[in-house]
């Protein structure tokens, strides 16, 4: 169903900055729900117009949580993803619904990591005595090449992987140290929230969003290893084998969307453990204008096998008109009369957006010029496309368009 956009009744106050607590109190009222100075900078951004003067109206509401804001790895963009602190940042900005990207370690537990072999540029294993186990070690960029290394989690025991801290995700292409690797922190992120990064288990991340208060959204990562790995471990018993953590725990399944790329997943979860799979979500991986036709035309099918969320990225769901005016794309229109609900990714990960934006907004490129157009590509996917939620690196900002628009 579509959301309806109503203003909310007038509040009182709203703190500017995010909470220094330790422990976000999920029990708290929801005044201790801030966004940070982030999204009223995005505001100052835009043109003159009906969307600017409709955000500046709501300056001066508190914030309360909503399911549209999803945090996508936590607060990705300046907290280490997948780490508690991260995902602690993410539930303060009012992200209803968190999510852990699934993975196994050599003992076939489940971790949260967004993927299987990127330890080497999420975490500080490289500076360990576990960089020995990596599948790659580490090799300085010389005679035009670049530095390289190759660390998974399949590489190591769960008790070796809770040794390691997380880190910004990025690396140094010229490092001759893996010193000089580990510091490859794009520019239009931080290293300020760095100094800990508490990996987390998938177990340890259904706890803590339990006492966040918070939904959930594992998505089920391709194994890098080859499956069935070490021979009995096949997709299926890790596919079900995260369900089992949920139902171990006694989580609602109302409130878990799991995620896979592999249609696969989804069907297995849609048979199975139909409870969960009713909400699954079938995220899909576009990279050009071919896969979106193949997309489309796939849509019957996932409809009949009783797929009901879809998640293409945000360009897929936006196009340009004859105007220059961004509207619905062909995609965006097929899901929604095939009857499905849309979730999209990813909003604040394409950095200042002076560069027309990247992945996340090239198919509308040509408008794009900067900071502001964030709450302009929001504003469409919410009231024209309607989506059900957005996962963001920055959860304020869509949570600050929510509230703002009556969200829930």
């Amino acid at each position: 169903m579509y959301p309806r956009f109503r203003p909310l009744r007038l509040w009182s106050a709203l703190a500017l900055a995010v909470s220094a607590a330790p422990v976000f109190d999920a029990q708290a009222s929801d005044h201790r729900i801030q966004a940070g100075p982030r999204p009223y900078y995005l505001v100052d951004q835009l043109p003159a117009g009906t969307l600017k003067q409709q955000l500046e109206a709501c300056s001066n509401r508190p914030l309360r949580r909503t399911d549209f804001s999803i945090g996508h790895r936590g607060a990705a963009m300046q907290f280490p993803e997948h780490t508690k602190e991260s995902y602690e940042a993410a539930a303060r900005m009012g992200a209803g619904i968190l999510e852990c990207d699934v993975t196994f370690t050599k003992d076939r537990q489940l971790v949260c990591r967004h993927s299987q072999c990127d330890l080497h540029t999420t975490t500080n294993i490289l500076l360990t005595d576990l960089a020995a186990k990596c599948s790659e070690p580490f090799t300085p960029a010389a005679n035009g090449k670049p530095a390289s290394a190759k660390c998974c989690t399949s590489d190591l025991t769960l008790r070796e992987f809770k040794t390691l801290q997380g880190k910004m995700d990025g690396a140094d292409p010229d490092a001759t140290t893996p010193e000089e690797y580990q510091n490859g922190t794009p520019s239009w992120r931080t290293d300020a929230y760095a100094a800990t990064g508490t990996l987390m288990t998938h177990k340890e991340s259904i706890e803590l969003f339990q006492k966040l208060g918070v939904g959930m959204t594992p998505e089920l990562k391709e194994a890098s290893v080859p499956m069935p790995y070490q021979g009995d471990y096949t997709q299926e018993k890790y596919a079900q084998q995260m369900i089992d953590e949920y139902k171990q725990a006694g989580v609602s399944p109302r409130r878990v969307f799991a995620q896979s790329f592999n249609i696969n997943d989804i069907y297995y979860w849609i048979r199975h453990e139909p409870a969960f799979g009713r909400q699954a979500v079938a995220l899909a991986d576009l990279n050009d204008a071919q896969q979106v036709r193949d997309a489309i035309a796939a849509l019957p099918e996932m409809a009949r096998n009783g797929v009901r969320i879809v998640a293409p990225p945000t360009w897929a769901l936006v196009t340009l008109d004859a105007q220059q005016r961004i509207v619905p794309s062909d995609y965006a229109l097929a899901a929604k009369r095939h009857g499905f609900d849309i979730i999209t990714w990813t909003l604040e990960r394409s950095g200042t957006l002076t560069d027309r934006g990247g992945f996340y907004f090239q198919s509308i490129a040509p408008v794009v010029d900067g900071p502001g157009d964030y709450f302009v590509l929001l504003d469409v996917l919410a009231r024209k496309v309607g989506i059900r939620g957005i996962f963001s690196d920055w959860p304020g900002t869509v949570t600050y368009y929510a509230n703002c628009f009556g969200l829930k």
